[in-house]
């Protein structure tokens, strides 16, 4: 829901009105709090939850505790994703950086203490999430506030933050829904898969193909910040053609790198699973997965550049349509067909990612014209 404050606040740069970004900043925050309300309160009430949905006591009490201590991390989320947003739409990255960096050293070592020494186990494991998440957004906050880089778009709190959350939380439940849809997708993976022949080879090749396939996910996600920050920022400022020439050249570099990745794992595909697991069974499963998999990883090179260039220009409800057309219209039916009915196992799941990113060129095409033609 966050990802309507990178809309508003890129824009807002773009065209000079820096006091509003303080405000969609603030207005996030109320509307993600408010949120995080009801997903306290089914933390709070997990253990029945996992009991009824058919796992077994002892499972449900050990979880349970674990996500007690998530509770604040909620809140924490809440704030955090306003404030980075905030910081993104300004071009100001390093900070969120080193505060992340030097609080990722303090959380391993408390960690550490909380877990063995002082025998908190799960309980302190997850509340020293929840409190490194909460050393991050203090940290944030506090360069905000002292920095003479957001003097123009920090003016303090504002009573204005109360006001147009109808409208905002539209266009947030957009955007909720978008990324919503794209994980639960990934999770119904996890499902099918363990229903094929052979579930355990199945999970594991899977398992170590989406591995993969996250980590480079991340280097695009880095790509997809930048063109949300560009595009917004200057359609903000009137200029759409400089718009779609920046998503041209974000896309291009972005489908290069992935490439270039494809590429080295291509050329070690016979032993890039031998950092997961020392399974010779695997790596025979994952080498052969491997040509689907670099196909894979090329269209995901491009997916999150074009879901960038869609929460810069406030089309989250486009891509949410999109979502669904791709992943459960035509990924899920198409690979449950090729999966059970043609017997392709744990292969089905990239030539189902496949299929589902193949509308991601239109999406493209159709960023670029819509870019071109807005204002």
């Amino acid at each position: 829901m966050g990802s309507a404050v990178e809309t508003l606040c890129g824009q807002a740069y773009g065209a000079n009105k820096f006091d509003m970004l303080g405000i969609y900043m603030q207005r996030s925050t109320v509307l993600l709090m408010a949120t995080g309300i009801p997903l306290a309160v089914l933390y709070a009430f997990s253990r029945p939850i996992l009991i009824l949905l058919g796992e077994s006591p002892e499972i449900a009490s050990a979880a349970a505790i674990f996500v007690y201590g998530l509770i604040p991390q909620i809140f924490a989320y809440a704030a955090n994703f306003p404030i980075q947003k905030f910081m993104q739409a300004q071009s100001i990255m390093a900070p969120s950086a080193y505060i992340s960096t030097a609080t990722l050293a303090v959380h391993l070592i408390l960690s550490y203490l909380v877990v063995y020494k002082f025998g908190l186990g799960l309980l302190g494991a997850s509340l020293m999430l929840s409190i490194s998440w909460w050393i991050i957004v203090i940290g944030q906050f506090i360069y905000i506030v002292t920095s003479s880089r957001c003097r123009l778009t920090w003016t303090g709190f504002s009573i204005q933050a109360f006001s147009g959350l109808p409208e905002f939380f539209k266009l947030s439940l957009a955007s909720a829904i978008m990324l919503c849809l794209e994980t639960w997708y990934f999770q119904i993976l996890v499902l099918i898969a363990g229903l094929l022949k052979d579930p355990e080879m199945a999970l594991a090749s899977l398992s170590v193909c989406m591995t993969i396939s996250g980590w480079v996910f991340m280097i695009s996600v880095g790509f997809n910040a930048a063109a949300s920050v560009r595009v917004s920022n200057e359609l903000g400022a009137g200029n759409p053609k400089s718009a779609a020439f920046s998503v041209v050249v974000v896309t291009v570099l972005s489908f290069i790198l992935a490439a270039i990745i494809s590429i080295v794992i291509l050329f070690f595909r016979d032993y890039i699973s031998y950092i997961y697991t020392g399974g010779d069974d695997v790596a025979a499963a994952v080498s052969k997965l491997t040509p689907l998999l670099a196909l894979t990883l090329i269209l995901n090179g491009i997916q999150p550049v074009l879901s960038g260039v869609a929460v810069g220009c406030g089309w989250q409800a486009f891509v949410a349509y999109v979502n669904v057309g791709c992943y459960y219209v035509v990924g899920i039916p198409l690979g449950c067909l090729l999966g059970f009915y043609f017997d392709l196992g744990a292969a089905v799941r990239h030539p189902r990612m496949v299929l589902d990113n193949l509308p991601h060129p239109d999406q493209s095409c159709i960023s670029l014209f819509f870019t071109y033609n807005s204002g």
